[in-house]
């Protein structure tokens, strides 16, 4: 038997979506004003944020930028996000990625890079993925 209890995670759900927000954004090592706005955009308006504190936006972004800059930290990222996400959360916590990364108009190497590890962590499959960045791309078009 085991001694070792299982420690309670330090985020809520939000926190762990707005990390992965937040993560997509600094993939590329630039944080653009569209995807900050983007940001900001879907945790005004999606009803799952309805009750988000927004001070905690920064704390979670600067727990994000910390692990970034760790060598192990992305995957410390995923366990924090996996230990605070609910499966049936997982889609969503894609879907939010892919609109971030989108919302410049422009994907980077780094940015499909992120999205893949996130999509192999998350254990979305290769169809619902495609469904999920269609979306988001289909949403981002420009003229």
């Amino acid at each position: 038997m085991s001694n070792q209890a299982t420690q309670p995670s330090p985020w809520t759900l939000q926190d762990a979506l707005v990390a992965m927000m937040v993560a997509t954004s600094v993939s590329d090592e630039h944080i653009r004003t569209l995807e900050l706005l983007s940001i900001e955009q879907v945790i005004n308006h999606l009803p799952i944020f309805a009750k988000y504190d927004m001070d905690r936006l920064r704390v979670i972004s600067q727990t994000v930028f910390d692990l970034m800059e760790e060598e192990d930290g992305l995957d410390a990222l995923f366990g924090l996000v996996k230990n605070s996400l609910p499966a049936r959360f997982h889609e969503t916590a894609y879907a939010l990625c892919c609109d971030v990364a989108a919302a410049d108009g422009r994907l980077r190497e780094s940015e499909l890079r992120f999205l893949e590890e996130t999509r192999y962590q998350l254990e979305i499959d290769r169809l619902h993925g495609a469904a999920i960045e269609r979306g988001s791309r289909a949403r981002h078009l420009t003229e």
